[in-house]
């Protein structure tokens, strides 16, 4: 009997090469329902050699989710491949919020915190001691919105000017109604145990264990050179091309256009029914695919788990990649994000020639829509005419009127779920239907466990350890 993988992502593939290191002759196969591996993971190069990253563009070194890609990446040969980002440079020091029709920059030392910077009416540590005085709280549910917390113990300008911008950047959601958890979990634990945020800080610090991460080559090298993030010369989309081809080497059944309309899962079997008619039959299957699409193939015959599992909302967004001859930005930095407030399109611009610059040119991804997709964008929305918004809100906003060079336009649709507060809650619902069940079934991705790279390669290391166990 075999190990079914369901798709061909990041995730997928990282849970196919985690199985196939396992010391068993279990055959493995990964579905994939397109003619492309690799998911949301894309690269685009253009003739004279310049990256568009559709998604994600950067890589985490730190914890133990990057720790474990890190691993990984040494494992797949592509340490000389990597480009990494110093803590030191503009790149990783200079990150900007637009606000109230300008342009900030954010503290990024000790002293900015005890200097007032718009759009903040007092320095930042005038916030960080509201901290202290803030009773706590307890919250119903044991969860709340990122905004309600950030308001309670910092204030509502760090709320709107920061928290809220930072969740648009990530997962393009609304920190009005995004979990906590989600981006803030062990600050809000702190404050659930010790009373604020600042104290829980402290006393952990006094008790706080070192890590028990996995000491690869790469790893130390991140450390002793001080990386931020990193990426690889050839785009990111290297790591999912790179583990296809150690799959494809090992000889592990990946069959691509194999969509799947049908899951039934006994204890003992899984039965995988093709748009085509054909019949996939195995003892385990792992499900890296979002969890609405889970939630179809389970629905005739579990579902209760179907309807835990599209509970689990999706964003979609447009990102617009753009190339411009010589430097026309004002500052040198990571790029800026933008307040809610501003009722912009553009959640975010991101200078990717700042972080691996490129001869005498300027690179930028202007990232739109996510929660506010469906109020700026439609199915008849055209590539031209987000191409002619990109470049409105940066004439805007960067006072950029320069005509790019080349320029790609990429419609996401549901690309990356939102963690609504109760989302953990959710997720222990849907572990629980399956371990009650007995059901041969364990998931991983974004949908889940979290969204960044690091999040979903680990999310498949535990899932294949999971349900060998």
């Amino acid at each position: 009997m075999s190990r079914i993988i369901v798709g061909g992502g990041i995730s997928g593939l990282s849970a196919a090469y985690y199985a196939m290191k396992q010391p068993t002759n279990q055959p493995l196969i990964v579905l994939e329902a397109t003619d492309r591996f690799g998911g949301w993971l894309k690269t685009t190069r253009l003739i004279d050699g310049t990256i568009f990253e559709q998604a994600a563009r950067t890589i985490r070194p730190s914890g133990i989710s990057g720790a474990n890609t890190l691993q990984l990446v040494e494992e797949l040969g592509l340490g000389d491949e990597i480009m990494p980002v110093s803590k030191l440079s503009p790149a990783a020091k200079n990150r900007m919020i637009y606000a109230n029709g300008s342009l900030h920059s954010l503290p990024n030392s000790l002293m900015g915190l005890f200097r007032r910077q718009e759009p903040f009416s007092k320095p930042l540590i005038y916030y960080l001691m509201n901290d202290v005085i803030t009773p706590k709280k307890h919250v119903l549910g044991d969860d709340e919105s990122l905004y309600s917390f950030a308001s309670r113990r910092f204030g509502n300008e760090v709320a709107d000017y920061l928290i809220s911008p930072v969740v648009c950047g990530i997962c393009g959601g609304d920190a009005k109604e995004i979990s906590v958890k989600f981006l803030m979990k062990p600050l809000f634990e702190k404050e659930q145990r010790y009373g604020s945020v600042l104290q829980g800080l402290f006393f952990d610090g006094l008790t706080k264990k070192r890590e028990n991460l996995m000491d690869s080559r790469l790893l130390l090298r991140s450390r002793s050179e001080k990386w931020n993030v990193y990426s690889f010369k050839n785009g990111i989309e290297v790591l999912p091309r790179t583990l296809k081809k150690k799959l494809d080497s090992k000889g592990i059944d990946i069959r691509a256009n194999t969509k799947i309309v049908d899951v039934e899962l006994n204890k003992h079997s899984v039965i995988c029914k093709t748009e085509s008619g054909d019949c996939i039959v195995g003892n385990e299957i792992i499900s890296s695919i979002p969890a609405f699409e889970l939630s179809t193939l389970l629905k005739n015959h579990h579902p209760e788990l179907a309807s835990i599992l599209a509970s689990i909302q999706y964003a979609s967004m447009c990102v617009v990649n753009l190339q411009y001859n010589g430097k026309v930005i004002p500052k040198e930095g990571f790029g800026f994000l933008v307040a809610p407030n501003e009722e912009s399109p553009l959640l975010g611009v991101i200078f990717d020639s700042c972080c691996f610059p490129y001869r005498e040119t300027t690179v930028l991804t202007a990232m739109i829509g996510g929660y506010k997709y469906h109020k700026y964008i439609n199915n008849n929305t055209s590539e031209k005419e987000m191409e002619i918004i990109a470049l409105k809100e940066l004439k805007r906003m960067l006072k950029l009127d320069e005509k790019p060079q080349s320029v790609k336009v990429q419609f996401l649709k549901n690309c990356i779920p939102q963690y609504m507060v109760g989302h953990e809650m959710k997720v222990k619902e849907i572990e629980g239907y399956i371990k009650r069940n007995r059901l041969p079934l364990a998931i991983c991705g974004s949908s889940y466990y979290g969204v960044g790279v690091n999040d979903v390669i680990f999310s498949a290391k535990k899932a294949i350890d999971e349900i060998r166990d």
